[in-house]
């Protein structure tokens, strides 16, 4: 089987309309993938995007971009877009960078991202995604361990990325900025180079996307991905979110972050579908749904928080008019989000599941849609062997019990699996364990073999000998009116090693109060066990994020930790289950 000839099937997968026929044309694929000899040399930039889509759909539109607060738009068609990434690959090999090299890109959500993006994989060199909130303390540690031969940042980053390339003594080869900035090359002056460039002859195991990801735990680990795993392994993300060659498809993610990889640029370009970019400084909800119907969006990805804002719009203003898939990564989603997006936009929300280390991983697919269970993320991906592991590495059969999430080994090594913690053996050690990969999260399957996430294994709460997985507490909270959002980490205590508390951002209109976290506390009784009611409730404004929407629980967990040290008193609005004899007989 060809890679062209893969990436042709996939295609065809997608736009089959009987989704039972889908569902097995899938499961055949991956199984022949899955144990196919990989070719000694593969680039994704010159086989597929050129060889196949600017080919035969060259003047087809591959990126849509607009700006949320300046109506600013600009459209590429394939062809055009590979015009501009030879364009910035050949600037970078006249001023010496060679494949191998690193390239750290610290630019928001503009076109020149996709078409550096572009430049990287044909030329063979390390893309290194960096967020523009990084710190100069921030850049620096990336500096020191893995220092960068090209620079590409906007005119705002500059300045930081200057003074951090001070601070190390780092010297790069090639530093250019959007905008113009003394010492950098501006963007605008590769506009003359060659639209043709050849590609590097990158082989399949070389390393070409080195991301820094910041785990539960410790300093930033580099998540080496290779020719193979991310442009070959987001076929099967591809397949998750049902993408075909005729779609518009949109995903809410910055680029700095792995899921802008994913879901922005091989998933939809893979298929030969249009990507794209809504630019924006602060999340505008009202006028995000607007370009949701105004560029036609047909397939769309969010994160769990930005779902939850859309649902508290006036989702009735909106038409959908296009809208035939939604999908949501990131954390499991609330039942009541997906619910009421349906009622307006008339798709059901579908989870799925995966890592900066891996591709899709579990999820529901579209074969899936009506009859997905609500809060379930779905089955595993058939390009992943995925099964649960308890604590002594046993595999678990068993319905209903907690375990690891690990990917087995033995059988095949799925194509989407990163390649390594760069530099970093003993963390591969550790994650890597007799013929399975441990994900460092915690699921159960139930009778069915439907998957519910349980949470991180640092998150889950233990409580007097019970495990409580942080996620169905806040589910339980956030179908509250009251509730906007909800955070639950465990807090330590002498008695019970930790009691679960629940940060409780409220909706508007509501105060804290006494009198509403009693109300809280009885309606978590009304749903959960009684080991996983929360003991402490506490009001405020926000919570720890990162910039892709997921909730820090590390932060809060260690802002626990810090009060209880220090003994410090409760906060302003902090409630205890104990303080209540309301309560007193439901303990």
């Amino acid at each position: 089987m060809s890679m062209e000839q893969v990436y042709r099937d996939v295609m065809q997968i997608n736009v089959t309309d009987d989704m039972e026929k889908r569902k097995e044309a899938a499961k055949s694929f991956f199984e022949r993938l899955n144990y196919m000899d990989k070719p000694e040399y593969f680039n994704w930039a010159s086989e597929i995007f050129e060889g196949l889509h600017v080919k035969e759909q060259g003047d087809k539109p591959a990126l849509i971009w607009a700006d949320l607060e300046s109506d600013q738009e600009r459209r590429f068609s394939y062809k055009e877009f590979a015009a501009n990434g030879n364009k910035v690959l050949n600037f970078l090999r006249k001023n010496g960078v060679e494949q191998g090299h690193n390239l750290y890109m610290m630019i928001p959500i503009v076109p020149e991202t996709w078409f550096v993006s572009f430049a990287a994989v044909k030329g063979g060199l390390i893309a290194v995604p960096t967020a523009t909130s990084m710190t100069v303390r921030e850049l620096k540690f990336r500096f020191e361990t893995y220092s960068p031969d090209v620079l590409v940042v906007d005119e705002d980053s500059a300045g930081v990325m200057d003074e951090a390339l001070a601070d190390t003594g780092t010297q790069p080869k090639v530093k250019i900025v959007l905008g113009s900035k003394d010492g950098w090359t501006s963007y605008s002056d590769l506009a003359s180079e060659d639209g043709q460039a050849e590609p590097a002859k990158t082989k399949s195991d070389d390393l070409l996307f080195c991301f820094f990801t910041s785990g539960t735990t410790g300093l930033p680990k580099r998540v080496g991905h290779s020719a193979m795993s991310y442009p070959v392994g987001h076929l099967s993300t591809a397949v998750m979110i049902g993408l075909r060659p005729d779609d518009v498809h949109h995903n809410l993610s910055a680029p700095g972050w792995a899921k802008w990889a994913w879901s922005s640029f091989f998933a939809p370009l893979n298929v030969g579908a249009t990507a794209t970019g809504f630019n924006f400084k602060a999340l505008n909800g009202p006028k995000y749904m607007e370009f949701i119907d105004k560029y036609e969006v047909t397939t769309f990805c969010a994160p769990p928080t930005a779902w939850r804002m859309f649902v508290g719009l006036d989702l009735s203003k909106y038409s959908f008019k296009s809208l035939r898939c939604s999908v949501s990564a990131g954390e499991p989603l609330n039942p009541e989000v997906i619910q009421q997006w349906k009622k307006y936009a008339g798709t059901e929300i579908r989870d799925f599941y995966g890592q900066t280390e891996s591709t899709a991983m579990i999820g529901n697919p579209p074969w899936m849609e009506g009859k997905m269970r609500f809060g379930s993320f779905g089955y595993p991906s058939y390009m992943y062997d995925i099964t649960l592991a308890d604590d002594e590495g046993n595999e678990i059969t068993q319905v209903d019990e907690t375990g690891h999430i690990v990917v087995r080994l033995d059988r095949w090594r799925a194509i989407g699996l990163f390649t390594e913690y760069i530099g970093n053996p003993e963390k591969m050690r550790n994650m890597f364990v007799d013929n399975f990969y441990y994900t460092g999260d915690r699921a159960c399957f139930d009778k069915d073999g439907y998957w519910w996430f349980v949470g991180r294994a640092d998150d889950v709460i233990k409580s007097s000998d019970f495990r409580v997985g942080p996620f169905e507490v806040e589910s339980t909270l956030v179908e509250h009116p009251a509730v906007a959002e909800a955070a639950v980490v465990g807090s330590p205590d002498p008695k019970r090693y930790q009691l679960v508390k629940a940060y409780v951002i409220l909706s508007k209109d509501y105060e804290p109060s006494r009198d509403l976290a009693l109300e809280l506390f009885k309606h978590s009784i009304n749903i959960l066990a009684k080991f996983k009611i929360p003991r402490i409730i506490e009001f405020v404004p926000e919570v720890p994020k990162t910039i892709s929407g997921k909730i820090r629980r590390i932060e809060l967990r260690e802002q626990e930790v810090k009060k209880k040290d220090e003994g410090s008193g409760r906060g302003e609005f902090e409630y205890f289950y104990q303080d209540f004899p309301e309560l007193s007989s439901k303990k």
